[in-house]
Formats: structure tokens, sequence, C-alpha cells
């Protein structure tokens, strides 16, 4: 075989495994999360809360599985661009040019993620998307799959250059994967800083930046893979003093859905109290802070330390905790099987049931660790189906018998659990349940004062 043809061949291999890349990375990020939870224990570094790490994982699984609705429909457009409108033939390039395009994917790619980065954070719709990424308040590697299940909706505008230059859509869908798995292993506070790397690659000092919510670094740092961009167009801030993490008006919520839809909420009820309709209409599409004529202007935000710093973080029975962790593994299952059934071209009708009962678990999760008693008495149904499409899923199958008993198995362990965890409520002293609902409508009270 010739250079020339071997050269093209390894292209074709590393541009046509799509959104593979991720699935093959799982295993992975759960290697890393657990190998920087033992360098933080034996450091004696608490970089890890279990309730925090859940919600992150949450939102993760809830943006995952609504993509599996949403991925078709927004990359219509690429495609679209591509086959009526691109200006050359990439596939068909001699190899010598075929891997100078590569080079100019990778960077294109990341170019195209600068632009929709920044302008997601500066514009009011796109920062409502974007916003779940940002809420937590620890850094880890658990964060870095906190995900927004609504910024897909804006960003596959920034990519349709590519087509338009021809990029094949599986070429750029491998490459916007890479990039994303790039953008894992920034997200910890384990790794300093790292020389000569800093000038021209993103690392975890850069990236930490942009997770604060100190004054200084609001708004910086962009960049995916490369910080070049950030230093080119003025939005570069190095690592100075230790970062305060998380987002100026705290989410002080565990629950991924009200992650997802806090800052539309925010935004509708400011569109509410517009007096004019034109205002009505503008908030969603004008810089963050920007107020309606006739309302008071919005809180400044203010600058905050490590030491004044009170993390959202209920107190809950350890038998609480631990029926929450159960369930999230229960419900990690059945997301899978969601995914792969859509990798497996399932028509999507048949997997609106599954998404929408793993959209139920994950609330009533999130509620455990806020001891809300609407998710205690919400379980009860929720157990029986689940327990029931268990056994529904192994009916028709020569896995019959161990799909009923693992049915079986489930509702029994779950109930027992589940009735553990109320007595567990009723006899913990009314004190610290008060505690825990006051601690969080605090929160929520600094979080609406805030900006």
């Amino acid at each position: 075989m010739s250079d020339a043809t071997t050269s093209a061949t390894f292209l074709d291999r590393v541009f046509s495994q799509g959104n593979a890349y991720i699935s093959y990375a799982v295993p992975f990020f759960f290697a890393l999360i657990f190998l920087e939870l033992v360098i933080g224990w034996l450091a004696h570094r608490r970089l890890y809360r279990l309730n925090d790490s859940i919600n992150d994982l949450s939102c993760g699984v809830l943006d995952q599985v609504l993509r599996v609705f949403l991925e078709l429909v927004l990359f219509s457009g690429y495609i679209f661009v591509f086959d009526n409108f691109r200006l050359f033939e990439v596939e068909k390039f001699p190899p010598a040019a075929r891997w100078a395009a590569a080079g100019l994917l990778v960077l294109g790619v990341d170019f195209g993620f600068y632009w929709f980065h920044r302008f997601a954070h500066e514009w009011a719709a796109p920062w409502a998307a974007h916003v779940v990424h940002h809420q937590s308040e620890e850094y880890n590697l658990a964060v870095a799959l906190r995900q927004s299940a609504l910024e897909s909706c804006f960003a596959w505008i920034f990519y349709l250059p590519l087509a338009l230059l021809g990029f094949p859509p599986l070429w750029y869908i491998s490459m916007a994967a890479i990039n994303l798995l790039y953008q894992f292993w920034i997200h910890t506070r384990v790794i300093g800083k790292l020389g000569p790397l800093e000038w021209v690659f993103n690392t975890p000092s850069h990236h930490r930046v942009h997770h604060g919510r100190n004054l200084k670094y609001l708004d910086k740092n962009y960049a995916g893979m490369f910080i070049i961009w950030d230093r080119l167009f003025g939005t570069f801030q190095a690592e100075e003093e230790e970062v305060v993490y998380g987002i100026t008006k705290p989410l002080a919520s565990w629950n991924p859905l009200w992650a997802n839809v806090q800052m539309w909420a925010h935004l509708g009820r400011l569109a509410w109290q517009a007096p004019y309709w034109s205002d009505k209409l503008r908030i969603w599409f004008m810089p963050l802070g920007w107020t309606p004529r006739g309302l008071p202007p919005q809180p400044r935000a203010q600058d905050v330390t490590p030491q004044e710093l009170k993390k959202f973080n209920p107190r809950i029975p350890a038998r609480v905790t631990a029926y929450a962790v159960f369930q999230f593994l229960v419900v990690l299952v059945v997301a899978n099987v969601i995914m792969l059934a859509a990798d497996r071209h399932a028509p999507r009708r048949e997997l609106i049931i599954p998404s929408l009962f793993v959209l139920w678990s994950l609330v009533n999760i999130g509620g455990f660790f806020e001891l809300r008693r609407w998710a205690f008495w919400s379980e009860l149904p929720r157990i029986t189906v689940l327990a029931a499409g268990i056994a529904m899923v192994g009916i028709d199958s020569s896995w019959r018998v161990p799909s009923l008993i693992a049915g079986l198995v489930v509702i029994t362990l779950s109930l027992v659990w589940l009735v553990g965890c109320l007595v567990a409520l009723a006899v913990a002293s009314d004190s610290q349940v008060k505690e825990s609902s006051v601690a969080a409508a605090s929160a929520v009270a600094l979080a609406e004062s805030g900006h």
C-alpha cells in the first residue's frame, strides 16, 4: 500500500467514528474521577461532595437522553448546508491537502466553539441554556460531565461555516467529539500550571478561571482546546487569586430539571413584568443584565472570597443518601439502555416513555438530597413503573426469567429501603429537617437577591 493511500486511510479511520469517541471514553471518565478522589483523599483535600456530584451527573444524563431526540433535528442544518452549498470536496483532496484540511478542521471546530461559548456567556437566551455547566460550587472532573440539555439548540449555528467549506458531516462530528473529550481533563484542581503549554493550550489553570465567579474572572477564557483565541480577542485572564466556583446567582437546588429551566424562568418573570410589549420580546435577545424599561435595574454581581462563600449543602440522613445513590445507579442503567437503543436506530417514539421515566427519577433523586417530602411520596408509583418496565422488557425475549427476577428484586429492595427512609425521617429530630428546609430557603432567597 502506498504512503498516500495509508495516509488517506488513517484520516478516514480517525474521522469516521462520530460520537463513538464519547462512548469509548465513558469508562475512562469514571476511572479518572475515581483517581481524582483518591488523590484528594491522600492529599487531605475535599474535592468532591456526593450531592453535588450526583447532581452534576444527573444533568449530564438528562442532556444525553434529550440529545437522542434533538441531535438529528439540529444536525440536519449542517447536512443541508453541506449537501447544497459546499465550496470544496474535502474528501476528494489529494493526501497532502487532506492532512492540511484535517489541521484546519481542528482549528475550525475550536474557533467555532470559542465564538459559541462567548456568545453563550454574553446574551440572555444562550446563557439560559449554557448556565447549567457553571452552577456547581465545586470544580472537579464530575463537573465536566455537567452539561446543559438545551445549549446544542444554539451551538450548531457556529459550525455551519465548516459545512460550507466542505468538511463532511462525519468529519465534523468526530472532531467535535475529540474537542469535547479534550475539555474533560481541564476540569480539575489537582493539576497546577503547565509552563509553556499555557501559552497555546487551554489548561486546568485557564479553565478554573473560566468557572470562577470572582469579578475579575467573569467572562474570561472561553477556549476549548487552544487558549490562543482568548489571547487574540481580549478575553484572556491568568489564574491569580484563589478561584470561587459557581455562578453569581446560585442555583441552590439539586433538581436537574430546575437547573435547566431556572434561568429561563427568571427571564420569563422579567418578560411578564415588563410594561412594554416590545421589551417582553427583547429580553430574550439582549445582553445579560439588560433590564426592561420601567423595571428596577438588576442587582450588580458582588465579589466573594472563598472564606465568605456558604455553599448550598442541606444535611440529610445517611440512609436517605444511600437510597438516592442506589436509585441513581438504577437510572444510569435505564439511561444507558435508551442510548444504546438510539444508536441502533430504534424509533424515537418508543423511547419517549423511558426517557420521561429517567426525568422523573432524576427529579426525585434531587428531591431526596433536599429532603423534599413530595419526592418520597412520588417514589411508590415510580418504583412500580420501574419494576413493570423491567418485567415488560423481558417478556418477549430469552431474558424473560432474569428480567422478572430483576424487577422483583428491585421493587422489593426499593420498597423496604423506602420505608426505612421514611422511618428515618420520622425519627429524625424536627430541628434537623427544619434546618435543611431553612438552609434551602435561605439559599434560594440569596440567589434571588443576587445577580
